[in-house]
């Protein structure tokens, strides 16, 4: 038995049929899943290793997938080159959308997997086949973006049971060709919650703050500032220790976007005299009170 310790998670690996974005979300009752289990590379693979993890897979699996070779060739060598291959679980999928699972016969019950059009789906130590079952519905019947749907399959899983020991860590990583920070990298969205009692859910909301502070506003939800919106955007500044008056005025309009700066806000700021209701609401919920 190697001496690492065994990585005993849910996972899934997909492709969004609609861009070719590429991810992996994960969870455990083990610190930091997320610097194990979920390694991706924009239009080439993604890879979840998992059980007694080998993290060699990952990178292995990407030079393999950009050398041109076929994904059930990776597959069977991956198999054929590790001399502890019962203990390992693993799930992949090419740019293309072509996916395999496998589980060791070593794996610690309840452990399986399975796949689907452009995704897999695996679990070791898990409290029955229900949480995978639970994954792959949820992630069938979804739409939208991969990151949503990802995550909103770890959490169908996690309220199937999960990780029959309990819960403590999880990451979301989503690879796009130039999706990372000022278009430097591709890590699109790459989120993780080491050590938390609810490691999914907090998951989700650092999902949501992501979209909050990079999405861009819709022309739907920009408020002009009069009326009720501009009572409440001055109650605001006033909590946060700023000197406004009585009216919306040029002097309100620096303080806003002062405190923006402060709240990671300024990708979502617009033209004078109007706000993004995400930024009121958010603003509203951080200072107000």
């Amino acid at each position: 038995m190697p001496k690492s310790p065994r990585v005993s998670t849910f996972s899934i690996v997909a492709r969004d049929p609609e861009n070719g974005d590429l991810g992996v979300a994960t969870a455990s009752k083990f610190l930091a899943v997320g610097a194990v289990v979920p390694f991706a590379v924009a239009d080439v693979g993604a890879v979840a290793t998992q059980s007694y993890a080998n993290t060699s897979f990952g990178p292995r699996v990407i030079r393999a997938l950009r050398a041109g070779v076929p994904l059930d060739l990776v597959d069977r060598a991956l198999q054929a080159t590790d001399d502890q291959i019962s203990l390992r679980q693993y799930g992949l999928v090419d740019a293309a959308g072509r996916s395999r699972s496998f589980t060791g016969e070593g794996c610690h019950p309840w452990a399986g997997g399975s796949v689907g059009d452009g995704y897999a789906a695996q679990g070791n130590l898990l409290v029955g086949p229900e949480v995978i079952d639970a994954l792959m519905a949820s992630f069938e019947d979804s739409s939208g973006p991969l990151p949503e749907r990802l995550l909103g399959g770890l959490s169908a899983a996690d309220q199937a049971g999960g990780d029959a020991r309990g819960r403590q860590s999880a990451a979301l990583l989503v690879v796009r060709a130039e999706g990372g920070y000022g278009a430097m990298s591709d890590r699109y969205v790459d989120l993780r919650v080491d050590d938390d009692p609810d490691p999914v859910r907090k998951l989700q909301e650092l999902l949501e703050l992501q979209r909050l502070y990079f999405g861009e506003p819709a022309e739907a939800d920009l408020l002009v500032i009069e009326g009720e919106v501009e009572e409440r955007l001055l109650s605001v500044l006033s909590a946060a220790g700023f000197e406004v008056g009585a009216r919306w005025d040029e002097a309100a309009e620096r303080s806003l976007r002062a405190l923006a700066g402060v709240e990671n806000l300024e990708e979502r700021l617009v033209e004078a005299g109007r706000v993004d209701r995400a930024v009121l609401e958010h603003l509203e919920r951080r200072r107000s009170g």
